[in-house]
């Protein structure tokens, strides 16, 4: 089985592997219920989806009926203001088929405009807070990815009390030394105030070449075990961080495999080797 932390301050016990629910974008109700059984089979009691994952959220809205009360349920809104958030969040109600989220995100929150937009005035953070005063939702957190998204988490950490971020560490980003200096300063803040920590895009070799795509991601993911058994160990070496699944329903098996086997983090010198032979490349450039 998967170990368990308290995810930040919301004192629910989730599995630090969060099921990444972009994996039931484009698949069927059948294929998504197999899904289900790997999650329930390893014990995953997270799931993390959002309204613009395809078909996710009327994938898993028939499986509230029975499994509701044993998972911690997260979905995202990416709108930027507050009548179009406030619509889209009740439409997330009615396709997951529950009366209450647990954890409302704000989806994708780096862009500076945008960010003005739904921090301030009229914008979608206040559609959350109406939400969590009706009892809709219990928690608001924010979500991106690119490379400034970390300094962003902060700046958005500065001007509301978020109770979870979500962004990209592997140990290739790592290596990007702005990158690196913006996450840590919001892993800092994050631990003072008991803000849940997400990471994403643990198993990502890079952006897609010429070859065919084998998976549904919109990056290529590492497929072999023991590649991903390494990116994961890496990831969950840090013993406060939860590691967000990929967004592909055969690789899911092979990640949960790696986490129920976590016993240490590699070494920085396995990982330089790791880098090297698996030919990872950034996917954020810019």
């Amino acid at each position: 089985m998967i170990p368990k932390l308290t995810f930040g301050r919301t004192g629910h016990l989730s599995t630090r592997i969060l099921f990444g629910a972009a994996a039931l974008a484009n698949v069927t109700q059948a294929e998504a219920d197999q899904t289900l059984d790997v999650l329930l089979e390893y014990g995953v009691n997270h799931i993390d989806t959002a309204a613009s994952y395809g078909d996710s959220e009327l994938r898993i809205g028939p499986w509230m009926a029975k499994y509701r009360s044993q998972f911690f349920l997260a979905t995202k809104t990416g709108e930027r203001t507050y009548q179009k958030a406030r619509e889209q969040i009740h439409r997330s109600l009615e396709r997951l088929r529950t009366d209450k989220i647990d954890l409302i995100q704000l989806h994708y929150l780096v862009n500076p405009q945008e960010w003005e937009v739904a921090m301030g005035p009229g914008g979608a953070l206040e559609a959350a807070i109406e939400a969590r005063d009706q009892g809709l939702v219990r928690f608001i957190g924010v979500t991106g990815h690119d490379l400034t998204v970390a300094a962003m988490h902060l700046r958005a950490l500065q001007r509301f009390d978020f109770d979870s971020v979500l962004l990209p560490y592997n140990y290739l980003i790592m290596q990007n030394a702005q990158y690196a200096a913006d996450f840590e300063a919001l892993v800092a803040l994050c631990r003072q105030r008991n803000v849940a920590i997400q990471t994403i895009k643990s198993i990502t070799r890079g952006p897609w070449g010429d070859q065919p795509h084998f998976a549904s991601t919109w990056y290529e993911p590492l497929s072999e075990q023991a590649a991903i058994d390494k990116a994961v160990h890496w990831v969950l070496g840090t013993p406060d961080f939860f590691l967000n699944t990929v967004g592909d329903i055969h690789l899911l098996p092979k990640v949960l495999d790696a986490a129920s086997r976590f016993t240490q983090r590699p070494s920085d010198a396995e990982m330089q080797q790791f880098l090297a032979e698996s030919a990872l490349t950034p996917l954020f450039t810019h």
